[in-house]
């Protein structure tokens, strides 16, 4: 790069820094040792047949050429519209995916690790409808979109913006993901996703990157991470790849993620449904790297059942938390970040099934080490809906993950010592200074979840969870005051914002 983009890229930097009020937002330091499910021998009949896949059956990639040349011209073998490749070539450029990296925050306090012991929660992607206990369900719009962007930015158990955390449907389709970036990027100061849509906003989620960043920054360290699905069973099409592509080349982040609903999108059995997996996410790993050696990847699992009598997909199951650890597994042979898991459930309402499922999902993912959690707070309906009570009742559970993840500290104040010398056998530890010293921190305080006795809450209006979830998301709301940015960099987005509406609006979209 120039010199003169070199300080231009610093001054970027210097005036974000000044920006910025929020104080360090910390993510998860997973000190519980990963749950390995499967043994060495079975471990290794996964990656087998997952090769055998890439090599017999191959994937078919649809209505991009570029993806199939690229293909060709690192030694993979192509007929037709089917790409099939050996083990040692794709293993060839899976070891060149870094196993750690760091996505750029706004704030720089707000820098993420991704990788290794780290687990950050992200909040749910992509429901079409909203729903809370004033409106019910109803179709989602712009403002609700800002809206779970400043419940987000304000929740000390969500570390990252997310991507489309729904979709504002009152605005064009071709421009929506203009607005949803501009919301991420103004009313939020941590790190969001790109857009996936298309190659053209991919290629806006980038530029406006360069604005917020400087050009150089980001292809230091990514600015965005981006989820990438394949169309299983085996099959990646031009809007995944394009978008792949053009974040590829700008050192940009990406979550390579099959999208399987096993008994439909793959076998019923776990174990060809785990090849099938495997098999997907590193082939398209295995792109970015044909594209950008060193591209930051993460081996992306999103994977639930089919209900055999219905044809719905659940959420909770048994199933699906063997699935978690075995995705978790495979992404650590392969020295790859990890990303599954989330509050999942297929309850239209935030009722007992919705917390059991949640709960159902989340344990595993924390117990597998997994290190990006997508739809950590808000997913209702198999994520047809993100509920406002939902992610509010969410962040509770987060709450909790976070305290289990830090498992138990074993330095001499935890052994209480002096509190043994104060309190005499048979007596209790509650006035203790031990205790006194340690009230605040020393269990998981709740703040939805209540604790009181039957009289104390019947004296207090009998308010359910959901009544004070609901309370409480309004009140953030109320108290919710957006993260300063610079003048210059607003300025200069609002313009680039403006002059790709009018290029879409005219039809000349790039």
């Amino acid at each position: 790069m120039p010199e003169r983009t070199s300080r231009q890229d610093e001054r970027r930097q210097q005036r974000r820094g000044r920006a910025s009020q929020a104080g360090q937002m910390r993510p998860i330091e997973n000190r519980l040792p990963p749950l390995n499910l499967l043994d060495p021998a079975g471990e290794q009949k996964i990656h087998d047949a997952s090769m055998r896949l890439l090599r017999e059956r191959g994937v078919l990639i649809v209505d991009y050429p570029p993806a199939l040349e690229t293909f060709r011209a690192n030694g993979a073998r192509v007929e037709g519209l089917t790409v099939h490749i050996d083990e040692e070539t794709l293993l060839h450029f899976i070891g060149m995916a870094p196993s750690t990296f760091t996505l750029l925050a706004r704030n720089p306090a707000n820098n993420l690790p991704i990788g290794g012991k780290s687990s950050v929660f992200a909040p749910v992607y992509g429901p079409p409808f909203v729903s809370d206990l004033d409106r019910g369900r109803r179709q989602a719009t712009l403002e609700d979109f800002q809206n779970f962007v400043r419940l987000a930015y304000m929740a000390e158990e969500i570390h990252h913006s997310g991507g489309t955390v729904v979709e504002p449907n009152d605005i064009p389709q071709a421009q929506r993901h203009l607005d949803m970036l501009m919301a991420h990027i103004t009313l939020s100061d941590k790190a969001f996703m790109g857009s996936v849509t298309h190659a053209n906003n991919a290629a806006d989620t980038v530029a406006m990157s360069e604005i917020l960043f400087g050009a150089e920054a980001i292809r230091r360290n990514p600015a965005t991470i981006s989820l990438i699905n394949a169309s299983s069973p085996m099959r990646y099409d031009d809007r995944m790849f394009g978008a792949l592509e053009v974040y590829a080349r700008a050192n940009q982040a990406l979550i390579v993620t099959p999208f399987i609903i096993a008994g439909a999108m793959s076998p019923s059995t776990l174990a060809a449904t785990l090849a099938q997996q495997n098999a997907e996410a590193l082939f398209g790993i295995c792109y970015a790297q044909m594209l950008n050696p060193g591209t930051p990847c993460v081996y992306g699992s999103f994977l639930a059942n089919i209900d055999m009598k219905s044809g719905a997909p659940c959420f909770g199951t048994p199933e699906d938390a063997l699935a978690i650890y075995g995705g978790a597994q495979m992404a650590r042979r392969y020295h790859l970040p990890y990303r599954s898991g989330g509050n999942f459930t297929a309850s239209t309402v935030a009722d007992a099934q919705a917390g059991y499922e949640s709960a159902g999902t989340m344990w595993p993912t924390i117990h597998a080490g997994t290190n990006f959690v997508l739809h950590a707070a808000g997913w209702l309906e198999g994520g047809l809906i993100a509920g406002y009570e939902k992610f509010i009742l969410d962040l509770e559970v987060c709450g909790q993950m976070q305290r289990l993840a830090g498992g138990i500290a074993l330095d001499e104040e935890q052994f209480a010592w002096d509190a043994y010398v104060e309190v005499e056998p048979g007596g209790h530890f509650l006035a203790s200074q031990h205790t006194l010293r340690h009230y605040k921190t020393a269990f998981y305080q709740h703040k939805i979840f209540s604790m009181d006795n039957y009289e104390k809450w019947e004296a207090e209006g009998s308010r359910d969870s959901l009544i004070r979830a609901n309370a409480r998301w309004k009140e953030m709301l109320a108290k919710y005051e957006a993260p300063v940015l610079d003048d210059a960099i607003r300025a200069e987005l609002d313009d680039y914002v403006a002059r790709r509406r009018r290029e879409i609006q005219s039809g000349r979209n790039r």
